[in-house]
């Protein structure tokens, strides 16, 4: 994408008066605020035919937004906040790597979001990689959200990218996730299976399918590790892979994430987050297992890494405001 040729984006009618910045995380789910307030900034936005004013600037229904591609050295979308980190390697060898990845890095890049990305980071370390997802994702073979921490294998070779497609096709790759979720759970375990489909009208975003035959089928395990006023700790096995699945999921059954701003399940805003809280300011997900056949070496390789700092912050909160209620 040129300086001369922007993406546009329409503001719809639920977000008609909403300030630019959360409009435009709302639209580019990939993206995260601080990015997107940077973008403002250097000028990569046009409101409405005009240069964007500042973040916090209230937009209307039907306006269009555009998004221009500015100059990648002051603007990097796809990494997290902050200097750029290292990428935090949990295994590698000659076929395949796996990495805990950082909330707000993007896996690959798109036509909004380069420089940073998993992908270019892969590359720029260890060289070219095979595209088994096309020549814009090379090594990638799965992916996390933006804002999803955790384990993700990035592959090499050709024959270990060929080889982890299968096996993520085929569900022999075992994942698992730890997430701190609105309410305690009732059950101390469940399955959630309904069929996720795409929502009408926003082909980015994805909904429990309401009519028989819609959707594609998605299955979830959860077990109940903790309950707290208020709000639970949960550990997720999903045995479908599709998109957004487990936010979805929990969402239908009143579970949304904590700080997930697109899924939040039938109480939408009215949610209470104690003014206290280091709430984490981005969904409460992560990636904390991971376990699969080395496509080459035929070997079982299992991962494991604790819950990402931000999420261990909050959940430590939650911990000490429990105990300090059993005391009073």
């Amino acid at each position: 994408m040129s300086d001369l040729d922007p993406r546009s984006l329409t503001v719809p009618a639920t977000l008609d008066g909403a300030r630019l910045d959360l409009v435009l995380v709302e639209l580019l789910e990939d993206v995260s605020r601080v990015r997107i307030q940077e973008l403002i900034k250097d000028g990569g936005v046009r409101v409405a035919g005009a240069p964007a004013e500042r973040a916090s600037q209230p937009v209307e229904a039907g306006w269009t937004l555009e998004l221009l591609d500015v100059v990648r050295s002051r603007v990097r979308t796809g990494g997290p906040p902050g200097p750029e980190r290292e990428l935090d390697v949990i295994h590698e060898d000659e076929h395949l790597v796996v990495l805990d990845k950082p909330a707000g890095m993007v896996a690959h890049p798109s036509s909004v979001v380069r420089g940073g990305t998993v992908s270019e980071r892969m590359v720029e370390r260890y060289g070219p990689l095979p595209s088994p997802q096309g020549e814009d994702r090379p090594g990638i073979v799965h992916r996390l959200d933006a804002d999803t921490s955790g384990l993700l294998v990035v592959a090499r070779s050709e024959e270990a990218a060929a080889g982890l497609m299968t096996a993520f096709q085929e569900r022999t790759v075992d994942k698992h996730y730890l997430a701190l979720v609105f309410h305690p759970p009732r059950f101390d375990s469940d399955w959630i299976e309904t069929r996720i489909g795409r929502l009408p009208g926003r082909p980015d975003r994805m909904s429990v399918a309401t009519e028989e035959g819609q959707g594609r089928e998605a299955s979830t395990y959860y077990e109940t590790l903790e309950r707290f006023r208020g709000f639970g700790y949960v550990r997720l096995k999903p045995e479908t892979g599709r998109t957004h699945q487990l936010r979805v999921h929990l969402a239908s059954i009143d579970h949304p994430l904590v700080g997930d701003r697109v899924y939040r399940g039938r109480r939408g805003l009215s949610r209470h987050m104690p003014k206290e809280a280091p709430a984490p300011t981005r969904h409460a997900l992560h990636a904390s297992e991971l376990a699969f056949t080395h496509p080459v070496s035929g070997e079982r390789l299992a991962f494991e890494v604790p819950l990402a700092r931000d999420l261990q912050r909050f959940l430590d909160w939650l911990r000490a405001r429990e105990a300090s209620a059993d005391e009073s």
